[in-house]
Parts: C-alpha cells; sequence; structure tokens
C-alpha cells in the first residue's frame, strides 16, 4: 500500500497512525492543511472492510475539510480522522479516551468533532483526556449535535440551486429524493423540505429510521439503487460518499444534486464534466454541507446562534457565485469551488510570506 504516490493524499501536511491494544483503538488522523488554522474536522466511527480504505477515507475527507473551511471563509484548516471497527461493539469510553491522548499529542495541530459513528458523548469523553475537542453537549458548554446546522446548510443550498436551474428558489410542489434518509442531518434536512412543501422519496439502510421518515413527512420509500432512477428535480446524497459515478450517473433523471453526503463524486474531475455535459447542476458537497463546521467553529471564535445561522445563510449566495464561476469559465461546479478555496489558502500565504504555489 502506498501512501505519498496515491492520488488521495493530495499534499497532506501529516498523518498519524493510532492504536492502543488495550481498548482496541485503530485510527487515523489525517491533516491536510493548516495554512488557515487549526485543522479541525470530525472523528468518523465504521467498520471498514480494509485499512486502505480507511486511509483513502481519511486522505479525501480531511482535503474536504480544508477546502470546506476556505470557501466557508472561517479560519481552520482541514484534517479528519477514523476509527476502523463497529461503534456498537467496540465504541467504548476507554477506546474514546485512548484516541483523545492521540489527539491531545498534536498539540492543537488537529481539533476533532463527532462525524458518522460518534456522538456528542464520545465527544465529552474525548475531551477528558484534551481540550482539542469541539461539538460537546450544550449542558457541557458546547454548541451541542451539529445535525440541524448541517441540515440548514443543505437546505438553503437546495433552494439556491433551484434559484440557478429553475429562476425559483421555491420547494412547492418539487420533487427531492433523499439518499440515507434514516441519518441525523438527513433526517433534519426532510423536515424543512416537508415543510416547505417538498414532494419526498427516500432510502436508507436502517428500516425502521426510514419507515418514521416516511409516516413524519408523507414521503414514498425506495429501495436500493431505484433511489438513482427516480423521475425528480433534486437528488441528495446524504449517506457515504462516491455514489455519483460512472454506474449511477446514466440513471439519473434529476437537474441538480444537492445533498449531505461528502465526497459525492467518485472522481472530482471525471465526474464533474459528465453532470456539466449532461446538463446536471451539482452543489459542491463541502460548501453546501458546511453548517456543522461552522456551528463547531463557534466554539472557538465565541460566535453566538445567530452568527452561525447567519454564516449559514451566506450558503445560498456562495453557491450561486460558483455556479456563475462555473459557467463563465466553462468548467464544473466542483473546479470552480476549488479554485476559489486554492485562492484564500494562496493568499493567505502571500500574506504571510511563504508563498510556494498552487495548495
Amino acid at each position: 500500500m502506498t501512501i505519498f504516490t496515491q492520488k488521495s493524499f493530495n499534499n497532506h501536511e501529516q498523518v498519524v497512525f493510532c492504536q492502543d491494544e488495550h481498548s482496541g483503538l485503530k485510527a487515523i488522523i489525517g491533516v491536510h492543511n493548516t495554512k488557515l488554522g487549526p485543522a479541525l474536522g470530525g472523528c468518523r466511527f465504521y467498520p471498514y472492510s480494509d485499512e486502505e480504505m480507511a486511509l483513502n477515507d481519511v486522505l479525501r475527507l480531511s482535503r474536504g475539510m480544508t477546502y470546506k473551511a476556505s470557501v466557508a471563509g472561517l479560519n481552520l484548516g482541514g484534517g479528519k480522522s477514523v476509527i476502523i471497527g463497529d461503534p456498537k461493539k467496540i465504541g467504548t469510553e476507554q477506546l474514546f479516551r485512548a484516541f483523545g491522548r492521540f489527539v491531545n499529542g498534536l498539540n492543537g495541530r488537529y481539533i476533532t468533532a463527532e462525524d458518522v459513528g460518534t456522538s456528542d458523548k464520545n465527544m465529552v469523553w474525548i475531551n477528558k483526556e484534551t481540550p482539542y475537542v469541539t461539538g460537546l453537549p450544550t449542558y457541557f458548554g458546547g454548541s451541542g449535535d451539529p445535525s440541524p446546522f448541517t441540515a440548514h446548510g443543505v437546505f438553503v443550498g437546495i433552494k439556491s440551486a433551484l434559484k440557478k436551474q429553475k429562476g425559483s428558489d421555491s420547494l412547492a410542489g418539487v420533487k427531492v429524493a433523499v439518499q440515507g434518509a434514516a441519518g441525523h442531518v438527513a433526517f433534519n434536512l426532510c423536515r424543512e423540505l416537508h415543510e416547505a412543501g417538498a414532494v419526498l422519496y427516500i432510502s436508507d439502510i436502517n428500516k425502521e429510521g426510514l419507515k418514521r421518515a416516511a409516516e413524519e413527512f408523507n414521503a414514498t420509500i425506495v429501495e436500493g439503487d431505484e433511489i438513482y432512477k427516480q423521475d425528480v428535480d433534486v437528488y441528495a446524497p446524504c449517506a457515504l460518499g462516491a455514489t455519483v459515478n460512472d454506474t449511477t450517473i446514466p440513471m439519473l433523471k434529476c437537474s441538480i444534486i444537492a445533498g449531505a453526503a461528502n465526497n459525492q463524486l467518485e472522481d472530482e474531475d471525471k465526474h464533474g464534466d459528465m453532470l456539466r455535459s449532461k446538463g446536471i447542476l451539482q452543489a459542491p458537497d463541502y460548501v453546501i454541507n458546511a453548517g456543522g463546521l461552522i456551528s463547531v467553529d463557534s466554539e472557538i471564535t465565541g460566535g453566538g446562534v445567530g452568527h452561525v445561522n447567519a454564516q449559514i445563510e451566506d450558503i445560498y449566495t456562495t453557491l450561486l457565485n460558483i455556479y456563475n464561476m462555473a459557467d463563465q469559465e466553462g468548467i464544473s461546479t466542483v473546479a470552480a469551488a476549488n479554485n476559489i478555496a486554492k485562492k484564500r489558502i494562496s493568499d493567505i500565504n502571500v500574506i504571510n510570506g511563504i508563498y510556494k504555489g498552487e495548495e
């Protein structure tokens, strides 16, 4: 298994492999870029099939966090961590505290938070070993579960995409296919979409949560890959990444892709261009799902809920600017977003007198 030469490595500053024999911890921390500030990114707990898959995931996710923070205008770098295993089987306090000691050893270079498979309770356990953790419960002085903030940012982003593609951001009667609807972010998103008048088609491997969402939001349940084939306006991927690929793109009947999942495109360059050629408008994932990062950043900066909500509402305009740039330059929306992110980092490097070319 190679690291430095693989595409996902993408000039990462640091990759840390963590193991604790007694708790069963096996984790990887990826620090992609700290030019704008400390690398902040959630801790994902997932039963990866092999270590190479876990490494590729943490590298792609941490790079996405760099660009997410940059485009959102935050003074943060990009990082991410993954714990390998089933959180229901090995997610003990002992394990999270062991992980916290590894985070603490980075002396603030990386700040962790919750992600898929982890919760604010787990962040409290990590906090017993390190101050470099966000997303703590409100009763613990933190900002609480970031999921509702992420969901609202995606909701705002869907409205922005509708404005660009259809000339109106009204959701009344708009058909949306939500993949992963039982998840924390997607469930909150479905609530907002339903209240705004959208018609929902939903899928998830969690059948109990899926049934609850269907009943609460009057949604139609769709099985497996059928979610890609729905005749809808918007496909909202809100589960794991890489669902937009060579196999699924020919199935899509939507005109907009806008969801909460990270790394939605299996190959940014190839699949971004494929969507553009098909006339499908994609909201770059790290832009539209930045609400959660904005909320946990408030724990560091001291910004209140009003400030957080105002920043999340800015996602609407940020995405419109990205769409317009993509049109003007004849490039994919993800390429346009990447250019904006890289420019802010390069500009900061020039200010600091350390410019070394494009990140």
